[in-house]
């Protein structure tokens, strides 16, 4: 009986610093298969390898909101979730906010991006 469900994503998400410096070789202790972070973000992994290049403060910034998109995507694997988005009974929103200036930002799935709101 949910009509709309939100994914919020946030600047300084230790989790997904936990996956970039994982994928970039300076936290190999999060590759063991026992960490239950490094498994909790391999499923950002494939983003990691398609960042843009610049500072780590930006590509980090950036797999922040693509965690956000991940999400979303993987929420439209489970059927009975797919469904109710089809049929118009749920609205998926994927939000990210800079914690830190307050700012807040909405997914926009047409152009494939993050707008202030």
């Amino acid at each position: 009986k949910i009509s709309h469900l939100i994914v919020m994503g946030h600047s300084s998400c230790g989790g997904v610093q936990g996956c970039y410096d994982m994928c970039s070789g300076r936290a190999p202790e999060l590759e063991e298969q026992t960490s239950f972070v490094g498994r909790w973000m391999d499923i950002l992994r494939p983003r990691f390898e398609s960042l843009s290049k610049g500072d780590d403060a930006t590509r980090v910034r950036q797999l922040e909101k693509d965690s956000v998109v991940v999400s979303l995507q993987n929420l439209m694997t489970f059927p009975y979730v797919e469904s109710a988005v089809e049929n118009g009974r749920l609205a998926l929103h994927g939000l990210w906010m800079d914690i830190g200036e307050g700012g807040l930002e909405a997914y926009d799935p047409e152009k494939e991006g993050f707008f202030a709101i």
